[in-house]
């Protein structure tokens, strides 16, 4: 299913009064209509993205509110210079079965900013990406804290495709006109937290090897956990406890790893005593004595 997250400047030019009194609120020194030049876009919505995430359609009023005067900037670059656009209004809206935030935004017309306004009514400037942080990520397959479960985004479990929901809107940083809409690969910035990414600080601080060593450990350990799941699953099943498999598969998804290996002995054992290990010969037969004057 193809996912957009782009501006939508259908609607956009000269303020309305309603329109205008909100800019104001916002702006230093009055403005007219004939100063400012607005335009409606598309932040995000609910949806799962590029990386196996979405956010949390309860999550979506209270961030929408959190993006009430935040600045518009190009390329997700933090700097004064960048600031383009500044947001006035938001709006939670329904429709085709998605939730997303529309946002209404104005420019300041003259000089460099009139360049910006001919590529937004061409077409040109319309795909835009967020800088939010979210407090929570939970696995949509189990519920838990996402990265506390062993379940991965992408991995499908049942039929089901595994992704982290957002969730808890802290802050609310920016939009940023992007070449990649937002929410998809690279042009989408969201924080849990505010806390940035263990890539990005290596990268940063010139430890590349370090976490390659870390992230390959991490994947050698989630197969690890992987391998301990189905393990307990079967031997659930061999035992016949009566639990479905997609209960056990639940069960061993939210399990601590220690938990896992434990209860892995322990049916281990439980199977051993049901199903016993017997020889198909006895190796403790005795052997018939034969006198050795009528060995030939």
């Amino acid at each position: 299913m193809e996912i957009r997250k782009e501006a939508q400047a259908a609607s956009s030019g000269t303020p309305t009064a309603v329109q205008l009194e909100a800019i104001n609120a916002l702006a230093k020194a009055r403005l007219n209509g004939e100063q400012v030049y607005v335009f409606s876009l598309r932040l995000c919505d609910d949806q799962i993205d590029r990386d196996f995430e979405r956010f949390d359609e309860a999550a979506l009023p209270g961030l929408a509110k959190l993006f009430i005067g935040k600045t518009g900037i190009v390329d997700h670059r933090w700097s004064t210079e960048n600031q383009v656009a500044r947001i006035f209004e938001t709006q939670v809206v329904r429709e085709k079965g998605t939730s997303y935030i529309k946002a209404w935004a104005y420019i300041r017309r003259g000089g460099a900013n009139d360049e910006i306004i001919a590529d937004i009514e061409a077409g040109i400037k319309k795909e835009v990406s967020v800088g939010c942080a979210m407090g929570r990520a939970v696995c949509s397959v189990c519920g838990s804290e996402y990265g506390t479960c062993g379940h991965l985004k992408g991995e499908s479990y049942e039929g089901q495709v595994c992704c982290a929901i957002l969730q808890e809107p802290v802050d609310a940083y920016e939009f940023s006109f992007v070449a990649v809409p937002a929410q998809r690969e690279a042009g989408v910035l969201k924080a849990l937290g505010g806390k940035r990414k263990l890539k990005e600080l290596a990268e940063e601080f010139g430890a590349q090897g370090e976490y390659r060593v870390l992230a390959k450990d991490a994947e050698l350990g989630r197969r690890y956990r992987k391998e301990l799941e189905d393990n307990v699953v079967r031997l659930g099943l061999a035992l016949e406890l009566g639990v479905s498999e997609p209960v056990l598969r639940n069960l061993t998804g939210v399990a601590a790893a220690e938990d896992l290996l434990a209860l892995k002995e322990a049916l281990e054992g439980r199977l051993e005593e049901m199903l016993p290990v017997t020889r198909q010969l006895g190796g403790g037969e005795k052997r018939e004595s034969v006198e050795s004057g009528f060995l030939i």
